[in-house]
């Protein structure tokens, strides 16, 4: 099993139409990406990151993850939504300690 998480800041103004559309818009579409499990979309509620959000979702295994990576529905909101809206981000890619 991977957890793929990733914090991210949007140019967006907080409380924006364009920053509930993109969020709106990221839960639409990423967790109906074939092998996404347990998409949740949370808010920052502490002043020690200037990350508001975060996406979590997990994977199966590494094939599905890159499966998704590949996926044209992620390519294209990586293209057309993340790289012109968020501002900054930090992705991690978890796996269980044995």
């Amino acid at each position: 099993m991977i957890q793929h998480t990733v914090s991210f800041a949007l140019r967006h103004p907080a409380g924006s139409t364009e920053e509930g559309g993109f969020l709106a818009d990221a839960a639409a579409i990423l967790p109906s990406i074939p092998g996404v499990q347990h998409f949740i979309v949370s808010r920052q509620v502490s002043p020690k990151s200037a990350h508001a959000f975060q996406f979590s979702m997990e994977f199966a295994d590494a094939a599905a993850y890159e499966a998704y990576n590949a996926h044209p529905a992620h390519v294209e909101f990586v293209a057309t939504r993340w790289v012109p809206e968020v501002a900054d981000f930090q992705e991690l890619d978890l796996v269980p300690l044995e």
